[in-house]
């Protein structure tokens, strides 16, 4: 499988709050990072025209919980911690995420040689098996964040990587309530999906982690100072070089 992995650090595109991040698995190169939102749709449009296997994130709540309970209707969901989607930072990226992840859509779906035959999936094994475009979410905190909006989509692609073959067993977030699926709203808005049974589904989110190992190794790379993932130092040697780096 041809997979190429892309995520979008959702944020306002006229404040320059928006960054992307483009990985092609199994190449020596590393990421390719950007905020340009157009470039972004375009080159996941290039991807799917070619014939990849394409995995696109947002770092963004796609999918909010629905308990029959009211009292746990604005709790965070199982695995977030102490981060819930309705409060603080994920509040903003989810109401800047109902627009931007409706136009990414569209855009790229617009890009598109053959709309109708590029599937869409939030299950891995499917898309593993029929290719097209599978949607997940990333969930980077303030411990784990970058100092730029691409380096947060940078850490979030390496970390998809990292849970490769199968990123279901590294899901972070697991409702066993009834969704509301905001990603599938606007698969349903810009036509790549048209069974409402979207509005109910959920996706698999990739949590980044403060002391991962391939968020070490994307500051190394973002400092120039390894090529080659094959080069790649041990954990320890990255974060003793790091203290260093910010100690001095």
């Amino acid at each position: 499988m041809a997979l190429v992995i892309h995520c979008a650090d959702i944020g306002s595109i006229c404040r320059n709050n928006f960054g992307w991040a483009r990985l092609e698995v199994d190449q020596a190169v590393g990421c390719s990072t950007g905020c340009d939102i157009q470039v972004f749709a375009k080159q996941i449009a290039m991807d799917l025209n070619a014939g990849q296997h394409v995995a696109l994130g947002f770092e963004c709540p796609l999918f909010v919980p629905v308990p029959d309970d009211p009292n746990g209707l604005t709790s965070a969901r199982p695995g977030e911690g102490d981060r819930a989607w309705s409060a603080g930072a994920g509040a903003g990226s989810l109401a800047t995420g109902l627009t931007e992840t409706v136009w990414i859509l569209d855009r790229v779906r617009r890009h598109l040689k053959s709309p109708c035959a590029v599937p869409v999936h939030t299950e891995w094994k499917p898309f593993e098996s029929n290719g097209g475009l599978f949607i997940w979410e990333a969930f980077v905190t303030k411990e784990a964040k970058a100092d730029t909006h691409h380096g947060d989509a940078d850490l979030a692609v390496l970390s998809f990587q990292d849970s490769l073959p199968n990123p279901e067993t590294m899901n972070a977030v697991k409702c066993d309530d009834r969704v509301r699926s905001l990603v599938g709203a606007a698969l349903l808005q810009t036509d790549w999906v048209s069974e409402p049974a979207w509005l109910s589904k959920s996706c698999i989110v990739i949590r980044v982690q403060p002391e991962n190992h391939l968020r070490l190794a994307a500051f190394r790379q973002a400092r120039g100072m390894w090529k080659d993932r094959d080069d790649l130092p041990s954990l320890e040697q990255l974060r003793g070089e790091m203290n260093r780096d910010f100690s001095g």
